[in-house]
């Protein structure tokens, strides 16, 4: 089968890697004129590994390994709540990695075939009759296809034009970084969310002396960025606890990123004849959760699944949704709801450490369809 794939982040990398596995011919058409290299560091939880390790892509190097996911106060550093994530690691049998996210893009681009990945091509919207799709491009001809998959972003130009599903703000925003900071966090196996009335401030060591730090405030989506980005941030977070202090210090705006939060209902369906929707574009969703990337490498693996499986693109594109909808949507609730960025410490303060890390580690087969796919696992009880 001839598939054209809209988008070369994570999610459109990896299913055009599994596609190619699995002997389809495969383009990936993506908007900029390199891969990107933006987006700071993300998360791999173990249903991220879990679809890593499926693809082939090794991962033992990327970040740092994650064991535990502090919860502090901010006003005076004390300590709200420990997950102990490694117990969901042990479970399932993958890790917890934070990584720079450059270093995820590269390794799911690496031994793509030649040609597959073609730069400087912006989607602007697909055609389709009952023998093929037709991608139609702001730069070049249109391409023909056997399936097209949306994997453009929160701002997919497929999605507007087929599905209609826009998103809307969430009424937050971040404010992030991957720098050298030494702090404590930067050489631990511990990531620390800690938590204001002001926002919240997250701390994830990334490997080789990187950390990967944000700062999440209400936002409005039209309000213009403030002339200094560190300013704003020492204003409303200056006085809060180490190493709230020293990350402050270090920080620089050249290398500060900004994005504002965005949440999209989960749909029933994600495919439109011969075009279907993945990653963010069928799910967009704050960052809250950690999950976003975690959920496109779901979807990428839970797609080429479905085809395999079935042998037929109709059939396949119904299991791929069959497999994947109710997990993604419970995440976009969750993520929506900006649940972790909603300052609550004395409940926090009174959820006993063991009884979150249960639920976090049950959370995780939940929200995954690899996970619940591994023979002789069992439901954490």
């Amino acid at each position: 089968m001839r598939v054209v794939v809209i988008g070369a982040g994570v999610g459109g990398l990896a299913v055009a890697r599994a596609l190619i596995a699995d002997g389809h011919e495969v383009e990936c058409y993506e908007r900029a004129d390199s891969l990107r290299t933006s987006g700071a560091a993300f998360t791999l939880w173990s249903n991220g590994t879990a679809v890593l390790h499926a693809l082939g892509v090794p991962y033992d190097d990327l970040g740092a390994p994650i064991d535990v996911l502090g919860f502090d106060r901010g006003s005076d550093g004390r300590k709200l709540m420990d997950v102990d994530v490694a117990r969901a690691a042990a479970r399932y049998g993958h890790p917890h990695r934070s990584t720079p996210r450059r270093d995820v893009i590269a390794r799911l681009a690496d031994g793509l075939p030649p040609g597959t990945l073609r730069f400087g091509r912006r989607a602007v919207g697909v055609d389709q009759d009952p023998s093929a799709a037709e991608v139609r491009f702001a730069e070049g001809p249109a391409v023909r296809a056997d399936l097209v998959i949306a994997a453009d972003g929160q701002r997919s130009a497929i999605r507007d034009a087929v599905f209609g599903d826009p998103t809307e703000p969430a009424g937050w925003g971040t404010w992030q970084a991957l720098t050298p900071v030494d702090v404590e966090t930067t050489r631990s196996r511990r990531g620390v969310m800690i938590l204001g009335r002001e926002g919240t401030c997250g701390l994830l060591p990334a490997g080789n002396g990187l950390l990967q730090w944000w700062f999440d405030r209400r936002w409005d989506a039209d309000a213009p960025q403030p002339s200094s980005v560190t300013a704003m941030l020492k204003e409303h977070f200056g006085h809060w606890a180490s190493p709230v202090v020293e990350l402050l210090a270090a920080a620089d705006d050249t290398q500060i990123e900004f994005f504002a939060h965005r949440r999209q209902k989960v749909t029933s369906g994600w495919s439109r004849g011969r075009v279907v929707l993945l990653g963010d574009a069928a799910h967009t969703m704050p960052p809250t959760v950690a999950q976003g990337a975690n959920q496109a490498l779901e979807d990428a693996w839970a797609l080429a699944r479905g085809l395999r499986v079935t042998g037929d693109l109709r059939a396949g594109l119904a299991e791929y949704e069959r497999s994947r909808i109710k997990g993604a949507r419970l995440t976009a609730r969750v993520a929506g709801s900006e649940m972790t960025d909603r300052y609550r410490p004395l409940s926090t303060l009174l959820t006993p450490d063991a009884l979150i890390t249960r639920f976090y580690t049950r959370w995780l087969r939940m929200v995954s369809t690899i996970l619940n796919e591994q023979p002789g696992e069992q439901a954490d009880r």
